[in-house]
């Protein structure tokens, strides 16, 4: 049984050798890498692409290792893990405690703040927050629901992506 994983690594030394432990110890096959440094996501992250070999349960087992190593796993055969979200939060953000807001939105289960801009202008009103999530694939209705929400309690206007 083959399995195409795109993993996303941190451009650091040994981020590729300590992805290829747990395969190499469990006995799976490495049949192809796609590893372009030069290539980087949004966060500076590497996407490196493995097409692994083995039987279901050491597959699984690999699959288990690799995220208990926290090494995120953004696809397997092509199906999305991860997806990211992104929304504006316009309003008195610094008085109404930036802070707690991310805090909320990281405590959302499934979900993780990846990148936060903030923009103050002369009218503290109308400063503006650029939040992208990363979050668990098919969870999105539910996700921008509770973005709401919390824009809502602090007085924010949410503009979220569609």
């Amino acid at each position: 049984m083959r399995l195409n994983l795109v993993l996303e690594l941190l451009d650091i030394p040994g981020q590729l050798t300590d992805a290829f432990k747990p395969i190499s110890r469990l006995g799976a096959n490495i049949v192809t890498v796609i590893h372009q440094r030069d290539v980087k996501t949004e966060r500076g992250t590497i996407p490196v692409q493995i097409t692994i070999e083995g039987d279901k349960d050491t597959l699984d087992k690999v699959i288990d290792s690799l995220e208990s190593q926290n090494i995120q796993i953004m696809e397997i055969d092509g199906v999305l893990r991860k997806e990211k979200i992104r929304t504006i939060f316009i309003g008195n953000i610094v008085e109404k405690d930036v802070k707690d807001a991310l805090g909320r939105l990281n405590n959302i289960e499934g979900v993780r703040v990846i990148d936060f801009n903030l923009k103050i202008g002369d009218d503290p009103e109308r400063s503006a927050s650029k939040i992208i999530l990363e979050a668990d694939s098919g969870k999105r209705k539910e996700i921008l629901g509770k973005i709401k929400e919390i824009g809502k309690s602090k007085g924010f206007l949410v503009i979220n992506e569609v």
